[in-house]
């Protein structure tokens, strides 16, 4: 989008891009864990007034890490190519706007969490430093990917926690596979942006493991599988389970030998991201029905 174009743009479109609402990958891979973790708690039928509010408190939380990430960034994003035209980094909002817009969604998610029994609720609280530190992790921290990881994984405690009250060995199990699985994805969208990101001398997991990113990637993507086979076996997952999980196998595989190939045109890691939120929900739907359909 050009300056011209931001200018003419309306202000409530411009805090759609800020929230990235207008890209809804990045909000449903959010999603997906805390769905995962939702359904499997409840055995494939959570009440649906919890299924609302986790759909509505993850979109609530993205928005405010959206906002908080661009307020730390807002003299980096300029000068990465693919997020120059971020509506702070462009000063197409202020800082103070978008401060305000910061503090709403926070309140939003807040309202929310107190729907919540007060385990998840506190879960909630716990996770509330993570999202505003990850932004400053990538000054000072190798693989600032590892902290977004975690603050992904707070989303499977959250919501297994919401239906069960407590935390089991599936749950850890499940939230492992969303450690592992973010780490792949996120290293993946990182490789877009290296080449940026070494001129300015900040840190990523696509530059700590260098030549060996794409080798990281297949590393993390089979950690996923494999703990993702385990609550399949904790939990006596039927067959429709099974075929889910293979279609995700067969598909990392084939991300992990693209990413191998000399040479890959820097779209090519937007698409392999977006295609991980396709994964995500066909292992939402093996769930569901591996619970489901005996």
């Amino acid at each position: 989008m050009t300056q011209s174009q931001q200018a003419l743009e309306p202000t409530w479109l411009t805090i759609i891009r800020l929230l990235r609402w207008d890209k809804p990958a990045g909000r449903l891979i959010l999603m997906i864990p805390a769905l995962w973790a939702v359904f499997l708690a409840a055995q494939g039928t959570p009440p649906l007034p919890l299924v609302g509010v986790i759909i509505l408190g993850t979109l609530a939380t993205s928005a405010t890490g959206c906002v908080v990430n661009d307020l730390w960034d807002r003299d980096i994003d300029p000068q990465v190519e693919r997020t120059r035209n971020r509506p702070i980094a462009s000063r197409a909002l202020s800082v103070r706007v978008a401060i305000i817009i910061a503090f709403i969604a926070l309140a939003c998610a807040a309202i929310l969490a107190f729907y919540l029994n007060s385990l998840s609720f506190w879960l909630c609280v716990a996770a509330v430093p993570v999202i505003i530190g990850y932004p400053l992790a990538k000054r000072f921290f190798p693989i600032p990917q590892l902290v977004l990881s975690i603050a992904w994984g707070f989303g499977v405690l959250i919501s297994w926690s919401a239906v069960t009250g407590s935390l089991e060995t599936s749950t850890w199990l499940l939230w492992g596979a969303t450690i592992f699985w973010t780490l792949g994805f996120d290293t993946v969208y990182a490789l877009s942006d290296r080449e940026d990101d070494l001129k300015i001398g900040i840190n990523s997991s696509a530059i700590f493991f260098g030549d060996y990113a794409a080798d990281a990637i297949g590393f993390f993507f089979a950690a996923t599988a494999g703990l993702l086979a385990c609550v399949g076996v904790e939990m006596h997952l039927n067959m429709v389970f099974w075929s889910a999980w293979l279609i995700a196998v067969v598909a990392w595989v084939g991300q992990y030998i693209r990413l191998r190939q000399n040479e890959i045109p820097r779209v090519a890691y937007g698409q392999i991201f977006a295609q991980n939120v396709w994964i995500g929900f066909i292992l939402l739907s093996g769930m569901i029905l591996g619970l489901l359909l005996v």
